[in-house]
């Protein structure tokens, strides 16, 4: 599994400043967001080399919609800032949840006990 700080070349527009803003943003959310587990598993799965580039590219964009600072709903509304993030969430993994592996919930499971 890559380590969540690794840079490297990017097959996607956008992948870099997922890589550079999630775990600030996962911070601020995880209170609110009830299966950031689950998030953080995707974030994993996206940067596997394995993942195929159609899946990727989904995990991308949705992790992309988190992390950007201008959504349909700003996430500094108490209560409801979050909600349009977790739509677009809940719509990616269900649509890719069997490319996330048990490595990648693993990998999940210890960055969430070490980062929040």
């Amino acid at each position: 599994m890559e380590d969540r700080t690794a840079s490297g070349n990017s097959a996607f527009p956008g992948e870099a400043n997922v890589r550079e803003k999630f775990w600030h943003t996962a911070k601020r959310a995880a209170r609110h967001v009830p299966f950031m587990d689950e998030v953080v598993a995707a974030y994993y799965c996206a940067l596997d080399r394995r993942t195929p580039m159609r899946v990727k590219g989904t995990l991308i964009a949705a992790l992309a919609y988190f992390v950007l600072p201008v959504d349909t709903i700003p996430d500094f509304i108490l209560g409801f800032g979050f909600t349009d993030d977790i739509a677009v969430l809940t719509a990616a993994i269900a649509a890719v949840r069997s490319h996330i592996t048990p490595a990648h919930r693993l990998a999940a499971r210890q960055a969430l006990d070490e980062t929040l």
